[in-house]
């Protein structure tokens, strides 16, 4: 064949992934707080984007869906909860301005910490004081036993070995097997030196402090209460048989009956295995949720994205005409219009994100509405498929709106994802149940046994069949032990002794 050089004509299709969509699919991913964390960088590297804050009385329109059989977003108009005119312009806050006390003539020293009496007010510095600047910090577990090590050591020497515990102390208020050792030579002190100071480290509060493993912090805190007699010890040298639940052999080697042992257990769990943990004062975080919903008085849901998170930009139109009117080099020229397409593309992408969430989580309230009117037993079988199908999207739009976003509803707060479940079928050739729906039975059928009555699996596959549920007996033990429930067996051992 020879070979020969020509010019052809051919037209394809191809998806290119332009840095605009690459931007829409990266905000669709996110959550309302990573959304506003990105507009905010935005902000600072682009001069034409502002923050939208109105000012007036009336708020811009926020959007809405409702559901009251069809899913249908419409546009409801609403009160920004921001808006303080609204609020009749009360005052920020109630105070009398005259009633501080002036240290001007009082003799006294400006450098010193003044407080007031008779209703006065103390101050550090000229300005009426910041209240915020008055608040303590909560005591550390650290600041809790020097407390207690300043007071009960005398000599210095002691009081620095003790100081020298404390810092190693993790979290949870336990210390490393090898510490003492590592004290000891720290310190230039004895072995047996350090194990004294040791000793009366742990009796500081709170008990069972300077442990160095699970069986020392429980058995501190037990002598502190005067309860660890020879079978309480038997019982702790025996902590992994506890975990077993296995009964027979704790019976045997704490030689005490049934009776005893069920109190010695409660006593055990009564106990605290981190006692550290007390003093923790990390502020847990709470989740936020992206999306809202409400019952409407007329039936129905209403589903609306929660503004309270949702930043809100503008394009400086003016500024960017009155920049571009006065540049003359062409290298600001090409800036500010980039500028200005970088804008308008961000507004694009936040007002299709915030429609597309919409639509989603909308057909995901009506595809949901048994849970939502009766509970996890009404929670039916979904997928991705589903929700694209009814909304024309495809799965992976639907999978990044679903991912890491949360609704708040009258029945507690659940992420998008928590509502796709998988389908069991019905042994009558019915409608699917949701496999969350029967792990729920599961557990409720599990708790409410007695003592004389354990369901085995296969009980538990006889009454979900009688129910309509066509259900095999391994995945019942699968369902079962991702709950963390234990076999009919132990559970037949622990109800017999109380465990």
């Amino acid at each position: 064949m020879a070979l020969t050089t020509r010019l052809d004509i051919r037209q394809t299709q191809s998806l290119v992934m332009t840095p605009q969509l690459q931007q829409a699919i990266k905000l669709l991913q996110l959550s309302n707080v990573e959304v506003s964390e990105y507009v905010e960088r935005e902000i600072e590297q682009n001069p034409l984007i502002e923050r939208d804050e109105p000012d007036g009385a009336e708020a811009a329109p926020v959007e809405t869906g409702t559901w009251e059989g069809p899913p249908e977003p419409q546009l409801l108009d609403t009160v920004d909860p921001n808006n303080r005119n609204e609020r009749g312009g009360e005052a920020p806050l109630d105070t009398d301005f005259e009633n501080l006390w002036s240290d001007e003539g009082s003799g006294f020293d400006p450098g010193v910490a003044r407080w007031g009496g008779g209703g006065g007010h103390g101050d550090f510095d000229e300005g009426g004081g910041d209240l915020e600047n008055t608040l303590t910090r909560q005591a550390t577990l650290r600041d809790h036993l020097f407390d207690q090590l300043n007071v009960d050591f005398v000599d210095p020497v002691d009081r620095l070995i003790g100081a020298n515990f404390v810092d190693m102390i993790d979290e949870s208020g336990y210390l490393a097997e090898e510490h003492p050792a590592q004290v000891a030579e720290a310190m230039g002190c004895s072995l047996e030196k350090a194990l004294a100071v040791l000793d009366r480290l742990q009796c500081f509060d709170p008990p069972g402090i300077f442990a160095r493993n699970l069986k020392e912090c429980l058995a501190l805190q037990l002598k502190e209460r005067n309860r660890l007699d020879p079978a309480m010890a038997a019982l702790l040298d025996n902590l992994d048989a506890l975990a077993r639940r296995d009964a027979s052999t704790l019976l045997r080697l704490c030689g005490v009956s049934s009776e005893d042992l069920t109190d010695m257990v409660a006593e055990i769990r009564a106990l605290n295995p981190k006692p550290g943990l007390i003093f923790d004062s990390s502020v847990a975080q709470p989740v936020i949720p992206d999306v809202l919903m409400r019952p409407q008085p007329g039936g129905g849901w209403l589903v609306e994205l929660n503004q309270e998170t949702l930043p809100r930009v503008l394009i400086n139109q003016r500024y960017y005409a009155t920049v571009s009117g006065q540049a003359k080099n062409k290298a600001v020229k090409e800036f500010l219009a980039e500028r200005l397409q970088s804008a308008n593309w961000l507004v694009k992408a936040l007002h299709q994100r915030a429609n597309t969430i919409l639509r989603v989580s909308s057909e995901i309230v009506a595809q949901q509405d048994g849970f939502f009117r009766h509970g996890v037993s009404g929670l039916r079988p979904l997928v991705l498929r589903d929700i694209a199908n009814a909304i024309s999207m495809h799965e992976s739009t639907v999978s990044r709106v679903t991912t890491n976003k949360y609704i708040a509803t009258p029945r507690g707060l659940f992420e998008l994802k928590y509502f796709f479940t998988t389908a069991i079928a019905s042994s009558g050739g019915g409608e699917a149940y949701s496999a969350e729906a029967i792990r729920h039975r599961i557990r409720g059928l599990i708790d409410h046994e007695l003592v004389d009555g354990v369901l085995s699996d296969d009980g538990i596959v006889d009454i979900l069949r009688r129910d309509g549920v066509d259900i095999a007996r391994r995945t019942v033990a699968k369902y079962r032990e991702a709950l963390g429930i234990p076999s009919s067996v132990q559970r037949r051992r622990e109800k017999s002794v109380g465990l």
